[in-house]
């Protein structure tokens, strides 16, 4: 018997839901799998080189090395993150432009090992989120995918990343819907994208991977003094992350007066382990997990985060590779810590809310911020992060750490309406 037109449609209904899933599931245990791996690889090297700090002395000739590289075979994916965001803007301008090169993905792994390795200061979500980028988009010919399922692949490509690099799923799939399309969220984007960051996070639990634990033990009843102190103290972040902003545009202005690209992480080297050598300190190089948990537990260092600040914009500026987030955390972190000496408020809970309100305000994701917040300390810290987040958000200025990110949403809406104010 013939199929009536509402079966056939219902058929192509399943076949599509069929096909997306299969796709989530793809993804999700590739990038979880390779982050994973490169979760692992980064733990041993972090050991290898506390265990033998020699080893920064050639942090100039990895700097070269890494330098050459992205010169000779990498001229695309230099971009990093951005290149991810400006092929899903091309997409949506409905432009037909080439999937990201699956090179990007073993090179930026290999390269963030390096710049570890040697003692660079940097982060790791830029890996994990070019890993699933450079991953999710050869699926792109693989399943034939149009302009508007393309969208929704890059998507997924960074929520796959960032769930399995933080272990914090839900907050994953939310930043990659900000940072990626925050006024055009379709059901079409949503699902597939909190479905693959949980395939990724359990996947990578499946490695065994272990996340840092972090904890609020004590967080005070809410009441105007302490909401008071909390958008005090939001302001302040919002600041700090416009500061990290800034100082990496200064730096990256500075490297770019060399015009043979590969010199400059060379010459960044240089200075980074003269830095290390001089202050006789490790503090400050790599990711800094040691230092973001004891902010949790006693005052931080006065200058902790501004010594972070300016290293890891240094370090990036110059061309290693690695990524933002986790330094934003140590800066927040310790920033909060800080803070104890004149902001009544637990430690604890000041160091949880720089941690995610610097965050928020330097990648412009208050949303996703809030709920890393919520993942990561629990609900009941949950208003203290989220006034924190907004607050940072709004203060941290027009620009932030991704140049190509779109500059949409409230945050924009009100200067453009300041703007215009100023001009009547």
């Amino acid at each position: 018997m013939a199929l009536t037109m509402q079966q056939k449609k219902l058929n192509i209904s399943f076949l599509f839901i069929l096909k997306w899933i299969a796709i989530c599931i793809l993804i999700g245990s590739l990038v979880g799998s390779a982050t994973a791996l490169f979760l692992i690889s980064l733990d041993w090297v972090t050991l290898w080189r506390s265990n033998h700090i020699w080893v920064v002395n050639l942090l100039p000739i990895i700097g070269l090395a890494i330098g050459l590289a992205y010169h000779y075979y990498g001229a695309e994916s230099k971009k990093g993150n951005n290149l991810i965001l400006e092929t899903h803007q091309a997409v949506e301008a409905d432009l037909n432009v080439k999937p990201i090169p699956f090179l990007m993905a073993p090179l930026v792994f290999l390269s963030t090992l390096l710049t570890h390795i040697a003692g660079g200061s940097a982060g790791r979500e830029g890996t994990a989120v070019q890993m699933g980028g450079s991953i999710a988009d050869q699926f792109t010919n693989w399943f034939k995918l149009n302009n508007e399922e393309r969208k929704t692949i890059l998507i997924i490509g960074i929520s796959s990343g960032f769930a399995a690099v933080f272990g914090t799923p839900l907050a994953a799939a939310i930043f990659a819907l900000e940072i990626m399309t925050f006024r055009k969220m379709k059901i079409d984007n949503i699902l597939p994208s909190i479905f693959t960051a949980y395939c990724a996070h359990y996947i990578c639990l499946a490695w065994q991977v272990k996340h840092t634990i972090y904890s609020i033990p004590a967080v005070p009843s809410i009441s105007f003094t302490n909401l008071s102190w909390t958008v005090v103290a939001g302001l302040i972040f919002g600041l700090t992350a416009f500061a990290f902003s800034y100082s990496g545009k200064i730096f990256e202005a500075l490297f770019s007066k060399i015009k043979f690209a590969p010199v400059r992480p060379f010459l960044g080297g240089i200075f980074i382990a003269l830095f290390i050598v001089l202050t006789n300190s490790t503090k400050y190089i790599g990711l800094g997990i040691p230092s973001i948990s004891n902010a949790f537990l006693t005052p931080a260092g006065n200058f902790d985060f501004a010594i972070k600040i300016l290293l890891t914009s240094f370090t990036l500026s110059a061309g290693f590779k690695g990524g933002e987030v986790t330094p934003l955390f140590f800066i927040g972190a310790t920033l909060g810590s800080m803070l104890i000496w004149f902001i009544p408020l637990p430690l604890a809970l000041l160091a949880g809310m720089g941690f995610v309100a610097v965050f928020a305000g330097a990648t412009h994701c208050s949303i996703a911020s809030i709920v890393m917040g919520m993942e990561l300390f629990g609900w009941e810290a949950g208003v203290f992060v989220g006034i924190a987040s907004v607050v940072a958000y709004f203060t941290s200025g027009i620009n932030g750490i991704y140049s190509a990110q779109l500059k949409t949403g409230a945050k924009y809406d009100l200067y453009n309406f300041i703007k215009k104010s100023q001009q009547l």
